[in-house]
């Protein structure tokens, strides 16, 4: 994880030259018993940091996981994206330099390629990045990371689409996970957001793997500083 905490740090003293137009970070608590590849019982803790600043924006998130069987993981993607042009149209707002690291338990992969913003009707955001996959081990490849925020009334219903062709190591990979959440902070009188939901995973071919497909509901609290 030493790599984790260095990536971090230089993008919050980089962050000290930038102007930040916005940032948001908030905690998640998930359970959910459907999980593929090691225990299907789990729970997991999720920090999560996004931000805008006047070179780009940055998403950062950190799982805990914890099986019934006592196994723990920490696993985090660190997702900086450096703006290179203005361009705006009715539908395209901005490109950018897409960059994520994922970081596991043994494992870094390093993710570079381009990104960009569409302009959609009722959706908070709907963002687009394509990239080229460094992987630490196995041959590299390409992926196709789809984001996304839609207000439903007094439901948000969020999430990404992350695809991953196959390549001579491993089979084409769909990763789709979305949350349908209720903001309860009104009732508790609450100064921010506090979330109820659930969260669903349909996974085909985890981690590449041809065969194993996850499909996985997690009941979901979320609370934003």
């Amino acid at each position: 994880m030493k790599v984790l905490v260095f990536a971090i740090l230089s993008i919050c003293s980089f962050n000290n030259y930038a102007k930040t137009l916005w940032s948001d970070f908030s905690a998640t608590l998930l359970k959910g018993n459907n999980y593929e590849v090691g225990d299907n019982e789990r729970t997991v803790f999720t920090f999560e940091h996004a931000a805008g600043y006047s070179w780009g924006d940055s998403f950062i998130f950190v799982d805990r996981l914890q099986s019934a069987n006592g196994n723990k993981e920490t696993y985090a993607e660190i997702s900086p994206r450096f703006q290179i042009s203005e361009y705006k149209n009715s539908f395209l707002n901005n490109f950018y330099i897409a960059t994520t690291a994922e970081i596991g338990d043994g494992f870094t992969h390093y993710l570079i390629g381009v990104g960009t913003n569409l302009k959609v009707p009722h959706f908070k955001y709907l963002n687009l990045n394509f990239y080229h996959r460094n992987n630490d081990s196995g041959d590299n490849g390409k992926q196709l990371t789809a984001t996304w925020a839609l207000p439903i009334g007094s439901l948000i219903y969020d999430g990404f689409i992350d695809y991953v062709p196959s390549n001579d190591d491993a089979s084409t990979s769909v990763n789709f996970t979305s949350q349908l959440k209720y903001n309860i902070a009104d009732m508790l009188k609450l100064e921010t957001k506090l979330y109820l939901g659930i969260e669903y995973v349909y996974w085909h071919n985890k981690y590449g793997i041809d065969g194993i497909n996850e499909k996985n509901m997690n009941l979901l609290v979320k609370y934003h500083f």
